[in-house]
């Protein structure tokens, strides 16, 4: 097969390239894992420096590499219920206690990782199942709000669906496997259809 719509794809966890517009795009894929019974096809539109997309379908599944920034991990300080935490992670894990004094501890951690090592061993608040999700709304969208470096990047990611992608088992804030809701991914999306509309969600 050939002329400029040549589709070339491997499955298990090779490549696949497409020829758009003359020139061949390489794609990671990372979300073919499982995908023994049928076919599991994913294309890409590539985001443009102003936030239009290019041909094809939108995912960026995996925040790393140049969508690091994405990650709950990334250090970049949010403000939540008056107080002040170098990351959402941070943020997220010192919410799941009403305990002042745990939360200054949570926010005087240097890293996310210790952050989110800390959170597991909290006493966690009785209602964390129903507040949960509105929580890390507000941490993510103080993010990208108050860091306008970032809240440009997310912009600039255009219409792509965004999938926090992970092989730690995480169903809920991601997709595994390929399965999960994405919760996080959704919170992302929500949050850039704020910022393109000039508003801050509140």
């Amino acid at each position: 097969m050939t002329g400029a719509g040549l589709t070339r794809a491997v499955w298990q966890g090779f490549t696949v390239r497409r020829r758009v517009t003359g020139a061949l795009v390489g794609l990671g894929v990372s979300g073919l894992m499982g995908c023994v019974a049928r076919p599991c096809v994913q294309s890409a539109r590539v985001p443009t420096i102003d936030g239009s997309a290019g041909v094809g379908a939108a995912a960026i599944d995996s925040f790393s590499g140049e969508y690091r920034y994405l990650s709950n991990f990334w250090l970049a300080a949010v403000t939540y219920e008056g107080k002040r935490y170098p990351s959402v992670e941070h943020a997220y894990q010192a919410a799941k206690t009403l305990d002042v004094g745990e939360r200054a501890r949570i926010a005087g951690l240097a890293t996310a990782s210790e952050a989110k090592r800390a959170g597991r061993g909290l006493r966690v608040r009785v209602d964390w199942e129903q507040v949960k999700l509105g929580v890390m709304e507000q941490c993510v969208r103080d993010k990208f709000l108050n860091h306008a470096d970032l809240g440009a990047k997310l912009l600039a990611t255009g219409e792509a669906e965004l999938v926090e992608g992970n092989d730690w088992g995480d169903r809920f804030w991601g997709v595994c496997e390929g399965r999960g809701e994405n919760h996080l991914g959704k919170i992302l999306m929500k949050v850039r259809s704020e910022l393109r509309r000039g508003k801050g969600g509140g």
